[in-house]
This record gives C-alpha cells, sequence and structure tokens, in this order.
C-alpha cells in the first residue's frame, strides 16, 4: 500500500504534467529565414488557403450518420408494415445481400432462389417484423425472418370435449406466402441519417409499399364501428375482409382452401394450434363468412 506522503507527491506529479501538457512547446517556433520571400497575407485577395476550412468543408460534404431521432422514426413507420413482394424473395437463414442504391443482379437472385427456395412470390403481402440497425447494413426480417415455419399439421392433437373437424388435404394457392425471410440493406459505410421514406425507398425493388395501408395513417378510423371495435379487440367477425383480418388477428398460422359440393371455394385461416385455442376464419373471396373458435 503507498504510503500517504508518496500518494500526495504523486498528485503533485501528475498536477505537474497537466499544466506542462497546457503549456505552448515553443520547440516548434522558428525565426523566418533571411532572404525569405514574404508570406502571403492572412485575409484578403491573395490570402493563403486556410487548410483547416478546407478539411472542415470536405468533411461537411459526407453524409451524416444516422440520428437516434431518424432510428425512432424509422422503428415507428416502418417496423410492423405491409408491402406487396415486387421480385422473388429467397428463403433461408442466408437471405438476400441488398447493396444500397444498386440494383441487385438477376444471377445473384437466381442463385440465392435456387439455394434458399422461394420465400415470397410477387405480389404477395408480406410484414415488416423486426429492423435491426448493425454497423454499415439494416437488418429487415420479413414474416419472423428465415425460421423453419412451425406445420400445426404435424402436431395435431384434439382435446377432449372440443373435436376438430375433419380437415382436406391441403390447397393453398399461395404455398409460399407466409414463409420469412431476411434481406440485409449494405451501405457500405456508417448508416447514413435518412427518413422512413428513404427507407422504403431503398427496399423499392423488393418491397412496395405504396399498395398497403400505412401505419402512420389511422385507417381503423375510417372503417364502420362493428369492424372498427373487433380490429381493437383482436378478434374476427363476419363482413371483414381480408385486410381487416390481418389488422386484427395478423397473419395466420395456416391456410386451407376447399370446394364443396356445390363449386363453392372456401378458404379457412387458422390461428392457434390444438389443444390449445384455435380460430377458423373462413373466407368466401375476399369477405368472412364465418369464424369457428375451438377452445
Amino acid at each position: 500500500m503507498l504510503s500517504r506522503t508518496t500518494f500526495v507527491l504523486a498528485l503533485v506529479l501528475a498536477f505537474g504534467l497537466a499544466l506542462a501538457a497546457d503549456t505552448p512547446d515553443t520547440a516548434h517556433f522558428k525565426m523566418p529565414m533571411l532572404g525569405a520571400p514574404d508570406l502571403r497575407p492572412l485575409s484578403g485577395p491573395g490570402a493563403a488557403p486556410d487548410v483547416f476550412m478546407a478539411v472542415t468543408q470536405h468533411q461537411s460534404n459526407q453524409p451524416a450518420d444516422l440520428k437516434p431521432q431518424s432510428r425512432l422514426e424509422i422503428i415507428r413507420y416502418v417496423d410492423g408494415e405491409f408491402a406487396k413482394v415486387v421480385k422473388p424473395l429467397p428463403g433461408g437463414k442466408k437471405g438476400l445481400k441488398v447493396e444500397a442504391g444498386k440494383k441487385v443482379s438477376d444471377k445473384d437472385l437466381q442463385q440465392a432462389l435456387r439455394e434458399g427456395g422461394i420465400a415470397a412470390s410477387p405480389g404477395d403481402t408480406v410484414q415488416i417484423t423486426s429492423l435491426e440497425f448493425r454497423s454499415k447494413d439494416i437488418v429487415i426480417q420479413l414474416n419472423g425472418g428465415g425460421k423453419k415455419k412451425y406445420h400445426w399439421r404435424d402436431h395435431l392433437q384434439v382435446g377432449a370435449g372440443s373435436p376438430l373437424p375433419q380437415l382436406p388435404a391441403e390447397q393453398d394457392s399461395h404455398p409460399n406466402e407466409g414463409n420469412g425471410t431476411t434481406l440485409f440493406l449494405d451501405y457500405g459505410r456508417a448508416i447514413p441519417d435518412m427518413s422512413a421514406e428513404d427507407l422504403m425507398h431503398d427496399l423499392g425493388q423488393f418491397l412496395d409499399f405504396s399498395k398497403e395501408h400505412s401505419a402512420a395513417v389511422n385507417w381503423i378510423d375510417t372503417l364502420p364501428p362493428q369492424f372498427k371495435e373487433a380490429i381493437k379487440e383482436r378478434h374476427a367477425v363476419v363482413g371483414m375482409d381480408h385486410e381487416m383480418v390481418l389488422a386484427a388477428l395478423g397473419r395466420p398460422d395456416h391456410k386451407v382452401r376447399e370446394k364443396d359440393p356445390n363449386g363453392v371455394q372456401t378458404e379457412d385461416w387458422i390461428y392457434g394450434t390444438p389443444p390449445a385455442k384455435t380460430v377458423f376464419v373462413t373466407f368466401n373471396g375476399d369477405k368472412v363468412i364465418k369464424v369457428t373458435e375451438y377452445d
């Protein structure tokens, strides 16, 4: 352990070094050479360039890094948004790397589709379920990312007193819809400052946000009262369309389509996994005709 005297001496020495650091180093000042040409004036016409000003001007031309308030805006208005798929998206954990401002080559896209399969096809609706900001890129998860999808049929158990109807073989017209994937939007440098609209634009070659209801617009308030209340209470009711059900319950765990003896085609959106509570939302076209719950 240091003695009190040694401790005081150490403080005095540190204080002295700090003072010395603030003292101009006179060794760097030199007298002008005799016979040297006159220096140009510091200001006015013919003034010497200000090196520090030039460096400052160069730095000011560089895009600013992403600000905390901009990040919050992006999370608020982009995370959770729905979009229409413009080009097929590859599945799998690897996802797809997209360089911001550059078009993904058809060759690279086809290679990614061969390796990961098709997670979503053009015209499908996907949802941004996660945003992760890293040093040089933004990781965008769609429909939960590239995780393996849970198939409720593989774990079907019928609880006593809650028999489920015999379901037909799956005839899903969109077998890939609902599968997840990940986009890695690479900026090649620190993520620049941007708005939510800028990020949507950078994703434009794969996702079209213009055809979907924006989370920033209170679309629910434009709906009839019975649908507005149902969405707020998180349940589906007869008469809703697909978008209303998505707003109320999110994406279904499974879809099943079938035709009755009269040729009428229906589609069931299934939420939950037996023996837990399971909800069947039956559509005829774009309208809900029946909602069935099994506890």
